[in-house]
């Protein structure tokens, strides 16, 4: 009874301290990409994406209810880095939906055109505002709403202690007339947080991580795994020594978490812990490896650190370079590219679950095999057109002679190049009984089987990595192979490694698909996500080297097409490959049957 007391209690208190309206609530994810293509409109990165950004512990004074219930320690702001714009993700702080919908807008807008990020906090944001204000005067109006609204929600000044009521009225004004304020008052606490205006400072960096060589394999059953997209700060550390510990005090005297806690779950209280509360109350999230499962997992997205890529020279054959999107400046020789030839894969016939696909597939791909087409008003040929021939002999034509047939073959002109992504996430399942590399090798073999059938010039490859030292290439059909039960064998063999260094990748299949002579020569890539390996290759450094080969590969006249079933695609493919030149599968099981029609539409526009 003590226990649901006590419970009811902090629900009431918490309750009562929380100044938000959540029936007015707006998410990111129902604004992003309006969000982010009015940053890009007013002069974004457009290489950035448009995430949730981590909460920011302030400091400021609370009231005694959100003291009471242990809340408002943090805050969610906006800010812009190198990776991505990050933006609230939820949005629920007026009354009105409108105005919750508006800050988003406005925030995106601060983040494109600040002009003097170098400056401080209270400089730097009325400046950005009266950039904004002043450039486009069409957001005018929202801020002055928004204005009124934030005030509206702010501490009251006559309630304050005389040092934060001045540091208060200067935000304000500052807030009513960017530009006006120079400097802000001293207090003895910072100011309350202006939701307004950008983060004050930059997220916290931490230890370089180390490489990982072994990466944890998805489970299919096992360990419990929540998944929550709220974005938190983190560093690197490395993992204690030191196994489980002795509390020499009551647990109820701690108000807090440590930095660091490396936590058992060895008794069923904690196996119902709430993972996500526990995270929410460290302001820095510790990240160190280690080999042990646990009995509950929390999937999160974290702002981590950024890596340095080492810089030291590579030598072999089959080297790529990379782009450095940080320095402008592509590092020649940067990847060491490793064929992976497959030839132990023991030969097979196509898998018997397939064969009702196979064969409606050979029905339709059949029209797409060369045919004769009949030309007329040739000047040589087997057959006389009569019509011509007729009025070449009415009108005494002379030497007009262009009243012949002709035959001639209509063929498909062109060469296609495959290249699958067996990085390790590919072993996540889809279902009950498949994997996502299941679905990967029965599109390859239903692929293959298609593309047999109109003769068409094609090849397979698959790619992972293990950093820029070992960008695994495996052959599994090359260009000047047939398609026979060797190819199936290798095809049946592959199995899912390491990480999705894309970009080498792409340079290598690019260089293949090159050499051939066609009218065209489409690289078709199939992947469940974005680019990533176990160093710097991670967010934006991965996203814009993919991109700048993407760019050199249609410099060669290639034509690129990503397919994918990542369902969070939409976020950095169109900035990858471009608005048309990708697809999403919803439903990854679609995947082997759709993929070959998909090429018969793609080819056919080309012809």
């Amino acid at each position: 009874m003590e226990e649901q007391i006590g419970i009811a209690w902090h629900r009431l208190v918490n309750r009562l301290a929380a100044r938000r309206f959540p029936e007015a609530a707006v998410e990111l994810a129902s604004v992003s990409r309006d969000a982010a293509l009015l940053f890009r409109a007013l002069g974004g990165d457009h290489g950035v994406a448009t995430q949730a950004g981590a909460k920011t512990r302030h400091g400021a004074r609370r009231t005694l209810l959100e003291r009471l219930a242990g809340s408002a320690r943090k805050v969610d702001l906006a800010w812009l880095d190198n990776q991505a714009l990050r933006l609230p993700p939820v949005i629920d702080v007026f009354p009105e939906t409108a105005l919750n919908r508006s800050l988003y807008f406005w925030l995106a807008a601060l983040c494109a055109v600040d002009p003097r990020p170098d400056l401080p906090w209270l400089t730097r944001n009325q400046a950005a505002a009266r950039a904004v204000t002043h450039d486009f005067p069409g957001l005018a109006a929202s801020y002055a709403r928004l204005v009124e609204a934030e005030i509206a929600r702010r501490p009251q000044i006559g309630k304050l202690a005389q040092d934060e009521a001045r540091q208060e009225q200067a935000i304000r004004d500052a807030l009513r007339n960017p530009g006006s304020v120079r400097t802000l008052p001293a207090a003895r606490r910072p100011p309350h947080p202006v939701l307004l205006w950008l983060r004050p400072e930059l997220p916290v960096t931490g230890k370089k991580p180390q490489p990982d060589h072994s990466p944890d394999q998805p489970s299919r059953s096992g360990s419990t795994r929540q998944s929550d997209k709220i974005r938190r700060m983190a560093e690197h550390t490395e993992m204690p020594e030191r196994k489980g510990g002795l509390l020499l005090f009551r647990p109820e005297s701690i108000f807090s978490w440590a930095e660091y806690a490396k936590v058992e779950h060895e008794t069923k209280e904690n196996e119902d812990q709430d993972l996500a509360q526990a995270a929410d109350d460290l302001d820095i999230i510790a990240i160190a490896r280690d080999r042990k499962s646990v009995a509950k997992k929390l999937r999160m997205s974290l702002d981590l650190p950024s890596a340095e890529g080492d810089s030291l020279a590579l030598v072999g054959d089959g080297m790529q370079p990379e782009w450095d999107y940080r320095t402008h400046a592509l590092k020649p020789a940067h990847c060491r590219i490793n064929m992976v030839s497959l030839a132990d894969a023991e030969p097979c016939a196509l898998p018997r679950h397939l064969e009702r696909d196979q064969q409606r597939l050979r029905r339709q791909f059949g029209a797409l095999l060369p045919l004769h087409q009949r030309l007329k008003a040739q000047s040589e040929g087997n057959d006389i057109d009569i019509d011509p021939y007729i009025r070449h002999l009415a009108h005494r034509a002379g030497a007009e002679t262009r009243f012949y047939f002709d035959q001639r073959k209509r063929g498909r002109d062109l060469a296609c190049l495959l290249l699958a992504d067996l990085s390790l996430s590919t072993e996540a399942w889809v279902g009950e009984d498949r994997r996502v590399i299941d679905v990967i090798r029965d599109s390859l073999f239903l692929f293959s089987e298609a593309l047999s059938v109109t003769r068409d010039r094609f090849a397979l490859y698959g790619f992972s990595s293990q950093q820029r030292s070992d960008v695994r290439f495996h052959t599994l059909k090359a260009f000047s192979e047939s398609y026979d039960g060797t190819v199936r064998g290798r095809i049946n063999s592959i199995s899912p490694a390491y990480y999705t260094r894309m970009g080498a990748a792409i340079r290598r299949a690019s260089e293949i698909l090159g050499r051939q002579k066609a009218r065209e020569r489409l690289l078709l890539l199939i992947t469940d996500g974005k680019p990533n390996d176990a160093d710097h290759y991670e967010g934006r450094y991965g996203i814009e080297d993919t991109r700048k080969a993407l760019i050199a590969a249609r410099q060669q006249g290639l034509r690129p097409f990503c397919v994918t079933v990542d369902q969070e695609a939409h976020e950095y493919l169109p900035h990858i490959f471009g608005k048309n030149s990708f697809i999403i599968i919803r439903k990854p099981s679609e995947l082997p049957i759709r993929l070959p029609l998909l090429y018969a539409q793609l080819t056919h526009q080309g012809h």
